[in-house]
């Protein structure tokens, strides 16, 4: 039975007794058992993310019969199951309303179920809200696209793949293709605590076991495509990888790339001069507090000295607990005066008010050594026999989950109780007791706990697309391509060799790159990019700021005196309005299988910018399109990348039709005739 010691400091939330499964070694990977349930579909969408949802979106459409599957039981991702319900937008993109139609659709229904767009009045979006509404209003606009579009909609929540079934065909283009996916669905077992009331650490095991547990009831469902098309299709359905870390990338073995890049002409502020697939940015379980009108008796963890070390406001110019709070507001009670601090203003809380927190050093949980790192590299799976058949078990260190939950929840209790700052000294940081952790079902992240039900995941596994005579050794996207940074700066001189120097110079100078890399041209005479790159074959539009969280250079990361990885912020900064191409989308050794979301192929670096929300609504909704088409007419995805682009009938169609039906490929005024962004700035 559980102890619920100094370690399970959950056991006050369970009011029955539980056998732990979490860290139990007696739970191991077993055979599948039987079968009990085969379900078809034109199109599997493991993962229910904002990329996940786009793709069924855009497929049920067309018509097409969508599986849609999710760890959790909430659709949505981020702005749900996630808790960051607070919409990150550049303000350019916004004041224009350039997003992809269901993404707009989205921001119309959040304003049509509250009366307004912003019913938390927080300041760091033109939206925020509760992560509990964000399920009910996206999974309806999905049930609506099934009705407008005559598609089907097949939805699994609590729903984990756990094996694949590859085959070998001579009519595909590299022989391979996921021919079916065997999953996991559970439910709680009667006369047990109703799933949600254990945090993810606790249950995530048990999730990914075949056999039924004290705890969970499992349903092994296989899922396959239709089975009433021609015996010689060549393409019989498509898989869509739209999870958070990358689970089906590491399950087929396709070539990827994890945490930072090596430092090159492509990627001259990376970090480090040698891969580090360690240190990935920083997850977070965020959490709901309520502003109250008295002080509440605030219970302090028993863990709560091993991570105070760590939590800070991180910059005098943001220590103040009010703009803390109101940063990621998520519902306002009642009207209120404003408040202003280092010339930010706010609306004050008030009673009732209810913020969500998703703070750097806080709920932030950045682990970056192999001791402690949560997403495993494909080292780490082989080593703990997770790609051995029926060995997989998620593809992340549980123990690593489990802290990362106590030190959010020691957060809250720091945001209330806590009078240290590890960055900023004594003196700064006072009590706000005036404030409760929302917990329960219905409350607003759906947990007993009141963590959200998955972490906010920043990166993740990604992919490295197919080689092409541009891109020799995989296609990718790098922060050259988006980020605005002065590569003239006397630190790229210091930090890159004279080749690699003169290389990024001559690709940042486009058709002067040749007479840049024969010495005919200076490197310093080459001009500041003044765009992001322009791909023939762009299904899909992004814009945000390459942001980092980075991970910390000790273990564990609450270690006191711990530091930031340095140089990982270098990278950070402004970055031009950039393209999804579908060439990011398109893995390697499987034909029939798309990639969206975190996991598309960019860097590190760029992957920084190239995750946030309406992003990840643009790239789920090229695949839904891109599956659709290529469905329709028995090619495969990586058909509409082939040879040049403009010859490409396919990749012009598609184009065609995203721009036509409200999912833009490029942003206005940002051709290769104009070399001026700077209005997009």
């Amino acid at each position: 039975m559980i102890n619920f010691g100094k370690r399970n400091f959950w056991g006050k939330l369970i009011s029955l007794p539980l056998t732990l499964f979490a860290t139990s070694p007696s739970i191991a990977s077993s055979l599948p058992r039987n079968i009990e349930k085969t379900e078809e579909c034109e199109i599997l969408v493991v993962g229910g993310g904002l990329a996940g949802a786009a793709t069924a979106y855009e497929a049920l459409l067309r018509g097409k019969t969508v599986c849609l599957t999710d760890i959790t039981d909430w659709v949505g991702g981020q702005i749900s199951s996630q808790g960051t319900s607070a919409l990150d937008e550049r303000n350019t993109q916004r004041q224009e309303l350039f997003f992809p139609r269901g993404y707009l659709e989205l921001r119309d229904n959040i304003e049509k179920y509250y009366g307004k767009l912003n019913p938390g009045e927080c300041w760091v979006s033109q939206s925020c809200f509760l992560p509990k509404d964000a399920h009910t209003i996206l999974f309806e606009q999905l049930e609506n696209a099934a009705k407008k579009g005559k598609g089907k909609l097949k939805w699994f929540p609590n729903t984990v793949i756990k094996d694949l079934t590859i085959e070998t065909l001579n009519n595909s283009g590299t022989g391979q293709q996921i021919k079916s996916a065997i999953a996991i669905q559970h439910q709680a077992q009667p006369n047990t605590p109703p799933l949600n009331t254990e945090p993810l650490s606790q249950i995530i095991e048990d999730a990914y076991t075949y056999e039924d547990s004290e705890r969970l009831k499992k349903t092994i469902i296989k899922f396959s495509p239709p089975q009433n098309g021609k015996a010689n299709d060549k393409l019989k359905w498509i898989v869509v990888e739209a999870t958070e870390t990358g689970e089906l990338i590491a399950l087929t073995d396709v070539p990827y790339k994890l945490g930072i890049d090596p430092r090159s002409e492509l990627e001259p502020s990376s970090s480090s001069a040698t891969p580090d697939p360690y240190c990935t940015q920083g997850f977070t379980y965020t959490f709901a507090m309520e502003h109250t009108e008295e002080p509440q008796p605030q219970s302090k963890p028993s863990f709560y000295e091993q991570y105070e070390p760590y939590y800070s406001y991180e910059l005098e110019r943001l220590a103040n607990f009010d703009l803390v709070y109101t940063y990621r507001r998520i519902w306002k009670a009642q009207p209120s005066e404003t408040e202003t601090f280092q010339g930010i203003t706010w609306t004050k809380p008030t009673p009732g008010d209810i913020s969500m927190q998703n703070w750097t050093w806080g709920n932030d949980y950045r682990p970056g050594t192999p001791q402690d790192n949560l997403i495993y590299t494909k080292e780490q799976l082989q080593e703990t026999g997770q790609l051995t058949p029926g060995g997989w078990m998620g593809g992340l260190r549980t123990e690593t989950l489990r802290k990362g939950e106590e030190n959010a929840l020691g957060f809250y209790y720091w945001l209330v109780s806590g009078t240290t700052d590890s960055q900023l000294g004594e003196g700064v940081k006072k009590p706000h007791p005036n404030q409760k952790l929302l917990t329960g079902l219905n409350s607003p992240m759906g947990t007993m706990h009141g963590l959200s039900k998955y972490p906010y995941m920043r990166e993740a596994r990604r992919i490295i697309g197919r080689p092409n005579y541009a891109y020799p050794d995989g296609f990718m996207v790098n922060e050259i391509d988006i980020s605005r940074r002065n590569y003239h700066d006397d630190y790229y001189r210091q930090v890159l060799t004279p080749e690699q120097y003169r290389r990024l110079q001559a690709l940042l100078a486009g058709l002067e790159g040749f007479s840049v890399l024969s010495g005919e041209t200076d490197p310093d005479d080459v001009k500041n990019r003044s765009r992001s790159t322009i791909y023939p074959d762009s299904v899909g539009i992004g814009h945000y700021a390459i942001d980092f969280h980075p991970c910390m250079n000790e273990s564990p990361p609450e270690k006191s005196g711990n530091t930031e990885r340095k140089g990982e912020r270098r990278g950070q900064g402004q970055a031009y309005p950039f393209q999804i191409p579908l060439s990011a989308m398109i893995p390697q050794k499987i034909d029939n299988m798309l990639v969206v979301g975190k996991s598309i192929a960019t860097s590190h670096i760029a992957a920084a910018a190239y995750r946030v929300h309406s992003f990840e609504w643009s790239s789920g909704a090229a695949a839904g399109v891109t599956a659709s088409l290529a469905l329709d007419k028995a090619i495969f995805p990586y058909e509409f990348t082939e040879g040049f682009a403009f010859k490409n009938k396919p990749l012009q169609e598609l184009k065609e039709t995203l721009d036509k039906n409200g999912n833009p490929t490029k942003f206005p005024n940002t051709s290769i005739f104009n070399n001026n962004w700077d209005d997009w700035r």
